[in-house]
């Protein structure tokens, strides 16, 4: 879907460990800033339980990453505000003509409950940002759903060090390149169109230079497009994380 509105996604990948096969396998869509993972869990194992968890729960995006210089920092200092990480984990996936490897550290999953929220480590950023397949866009805003926006912003904020800030009728706050959005399912399903119940992530916005011909190959491909003030929402298919918002 995402390749017939122009865009270039990644070949599979299969995630593995130092113990073997983690079983997920994911395709990525690359962009300026950012990117999208497409994750999918391929076998029996812990970690593809999880994610068969959380895509229980409803349809759309699931995961929010920070990245980071250091991942057994945030783990230390995730311990020490109550998140009870697990350990880091350090996770390798094939790519053309090389290997991308990573580490992440997460809080535990009733600690932030809307999601897989985490920090990631690229310790080989070249192999994932490959000049062919970079899009033209940026990640440029999250928009998690709580029924009290004030207590959830102030627990997100702790998570990821940051200052909240008063925004309409929810909450937000800038990171080095990009923000979050929290408010209740009311209010982001009149930006958004929709809006699942909460805890979750509602959905994700892209920076583009020419939103209005990304919005004509959404209506093309058959996907349902409105205005949202200045912003376009597309209603995408569910496993492809819901809504898109662009502008």
């Amino acid at each position: 879907m995402f390749e017939s509105l122009g865009m270039k996604v990644t070949p599979l990948s299969v995630h593995q460990t130092q113990s073997g096969p983690v079983g997920t396998s994911n395709r990525c869509v690359m962009f300026e800033e950012g990117y999208l993972e497409l994750l999918s869990p391929t076998h029996d194992t812990p970690a593809a339980g999880r994610v068969r968890a959380l895509m229980r729960r409803y349809d759309g995006v699931h995961l929010v990453c920070y990245g980071t210089p250091d991942a057994e920092g945030e783990q230390r200092r995730l311990q020490a505000h109550g998140f009870e990480p697990p350990p880091v984990d350090a996770f390798e996936r094939a790519v053309d003509g090389g290997m991308a490897r990573f580490k992440t550290a997460r809080a535990a999953p009733e600690k932030m409950p809307e999601g897989r929220i985490q920090y990631v480590q690229q310790l080989t950023p070249e192999q994932v940002w490959r000049p062919a397949d970079v899009n033209p866009l940026a990640l440029e805003e999250v928009f998690v759903v709580g029924n009290d926006p004030i207590e959830t912003a102030a627990r997100w904020a702790r998570f990821a060090a940051l200052v909240p800030r008063p925004e309409g009728d929810g909450v937000r706050f800038e990171t080095a390149r990009g923000r979050i959005f929290i408010s209740t399912r009311q209010t982001l399903a009149k930006l958004l169109g929709e809006a699942p119940p909460a805890p979750a992530i509602a959905g994700y916005s892209l920076r583009a230079s020419h939103p209005e011909k990304l919005a004509a190959r959404c209506t093309a491909a058959g996907i349902s497009v409105r205005k949202s003030g200045a912003r376009y929402a597309a209603k995408l298919p569910a496993a492809l994380g819901g809504v898109l918002v662009f502008g």
